[in-house]
């Protein structure tokens, strides 16, 4: 129950960060306004507590792991949202990132 816990706490701060930063993206870049803009600062905000409830308690392992799961996750976000077709190589790249993600968070420790 705790990886799976820990998977969809990584899913929420992926959600949280990719689509702040999107928003922040389309207000400035897209000139959709102040709006959009604190909107995406609120996520970005909010993908900082998200963190904190990993039930892992090591700040530098959860940040590490979690930079595979945005890796993964902006690609994801990209093909959803901006209709970006990756390559192989982005889904190969993915793929080698998520592997690390469980090799960091998941592995047996003693």
């Amino acid at each position: 129950m705790t990886i799976i816990r820990s998977l969809l706490l990584f899913v929420v701060a992926a959600v949280a960060e990719i689509g702040g930063a999107w928003l922040v993206w389309q207000g400035v870049r897209e000139h959709r306004g102040l709006w959009w803009i604190g909107a995406g600062v609120a996520a970005l905000g909010a993908y900082g507590f998200v963190a904190t409830l990993q039930p892992d308690a090591n700040f530098g392992r959860i940040l590490a792991a979690y930079g595979g799961v945005f890796v993964a996750g902006s690609l994801g976000w990209a093909m959803a949202v901006d209709r970006y077709h990756p390559d192989r190589y982005d889904l190969i790249g993915a793929l080698i990132c998520l592997a690390g993600v469980a090799v960091i968070m998941y592995a047996p420790r003693s």
